[in-house]
């Protein structure tokens, strides 16, 4: 229920078509301006996870999940009375709702790795599974296709969007995100000191300094070049996802590089859109959570991140070419989420093999800075090349690049000395 609530940040390309729509639109936000709402959110989210991990210490995690789902929900009732103000909605949707979502995210995480620490990948991807699967329901929720036959919260008036519906959808959305969070927090407690579940041995630690790695704090962990491997690691898987999920609507409605370019008409092109967007990426994002996690706890945390990467890279590179069939593009769409999922499931427990899982929630907030930096990046570098008329293409072949690099990484976080590491 938390995350399914969390997951609203990754629904924004719902929103970003009728806050860009031209005259007689109420809105005529710059596409620069909607990915600077949603980069904004991302960032403030990865900052918050650091001042939410160190809050669980102090508060527990049912207050922090408490804390973090009113501010989410109240930033989304605030945002829809701001009506066409550009500043208002990046400020309750950027930075209010952003800071709730990273104060409840590492709670469910956290809590989990703490109740089966014998399961941590395939536990970690569920526990955030739902992060991926709620941008399914809030993206359908506000802005259906058309052959689906029902209109959404966002309703159209001779194709110009009004202020009234769109700002109806964000008040609607706080108030659920309100009640799922507030509810969902209330089984967010730790296990007893000393849990193990039953019939299972802690993995034998050796003496000396080895040993303190697992139960190290932030300042001891940031000694360690691992950490800066899996971080720039992270923040390559981030970027590239996060330009997808922030873009897609835009890149199958683009006039150059879309469908339309390929013969077919807009209203198709728009159904595309929403399908690629609102069914196949998080659908498979949150698939992908679960099985990239699992896939993790028999091949090793590392194995798994190089395949990853290497996948993703191939994707990134292919999607520039997919408009030309939906078939294609849903695939490929589908296949770019399962891989951007899969970083939620291998990051945080990467950081605990690495780290330990006594100090993970705060451990993990640092180690996420590098999500909300992609979520700049990522986003901002596909709005600016659409808004200076460049073709997609100087978006995604150099994320594809940047994956590519990533897979190095990921060999030397595999292979690399672990003394060295």
């Amino acid at each position: 229920m938390i995350q399914l609530a969390l997951g609203a940040i990754y629904a924004w390309s719902a929103f970003t078509g009728p806050l860009q729509a031209a005259a007689p639109s109420e809105f005529q936000f710059s596409k620069t301006d909607t990915q600077l709402i949603f980069s904004i959110g991302l960032l403030v989210f990865a900052i918050f996870t650091i001042i939410g991990g160190r809050l669980q210490g102090k508060l527990g995690p049912m207050k922090v999940a408490l804390i973090g789902g009113t501010l989410l929900g109240l930033g989304y009732i605030l945002a829809s009375f701001m009506g066409a103000n550009f500043i208002g909605k990046l400020i309750f949707i950027g930075v209010v709702a952003g800071a709730g979502i990273g104060l409840a995210y590492v709670v469910p995480i956290a809590t989990a790795v703490k109740w089966f620490p014998d399961k941590k990948g395939l536990v970690s991807g569920l526990s955030v599974a739902g992060f991926g699967f709620g941008a399914f329901i809030w993206i359908l929720l506000a802005n259906p296709p058309s052959i689906l036959g029902f209109k959404g919260l966002i309703s159209t008036q001779a194709g110009a969007y009004t202020v009234a519906n769109v700002d109806f959808a964000f008040l609607v959305y706080g108030i659920i995100f309100l009640i799922l969070v507030l509810t969902g927090s209330l089984t967010m407690r730790n296990p007893p000191s000393g849990w193990k579940p039953a019939g299972w041995v802690p993995p034998q630690t050796t003496t000396g300094k080895a040993s303190t790695v697992l139960g190290c704090r932030p300042k001891e962990m940031l000694r360690r070049k691992s950490f800066y491997i899996l971080w720039v690691m992270f923040l390559v898987g981030a970027l590239a996802g996060l330009m997808v999920i922030g873009n897609v609507q835009n890149f199958a409605k683009d006039t150059t590089d879309g469908f339309t370019a390929y013969g077919f008409s807009p209203q198709e092109a728009i159904d595309f859109a929403v399908i690629g967007a609102a069914v196949c990426l998080p659908i498979f994002n949150g698939a992908g959570r679960i099985v990239w996690g699992q896939v993790s706890d028999r091949i090793g945390r590392g194995k798994a991140l190089i395949g990853m990467f290497a996948f993703q890279a191939v994707m990134m590179a292919v999607f520039f070419y997919t408009t030309s069939n939906p078939i294609l593009f849903y695939v490929t769409a589908a296949l770019i989420g399962f891989n951007f999922g899969g970083n939620f499931a291998l990051f945080p427990v990467s950081c605990a093999d690495s780290f330990g899982a006594e100090n993970l929630a705060v451990n993990y907030g640092f180690l996420f800075t590098a999500y909300g930096i992609g979520g700049v990046v990522g986003p901002i570098l596909a709005g600016t090349v659409q808004d200076a008329g460049l073709s997609f293409l100087y978006a995604f072949i150099p994320a594809a690049a940047l994956c590519a690099i990533a897979v190095g990484l990921a060999f030397a976080y595999q292979f690399g000395s672990k003394k060295y590491l």
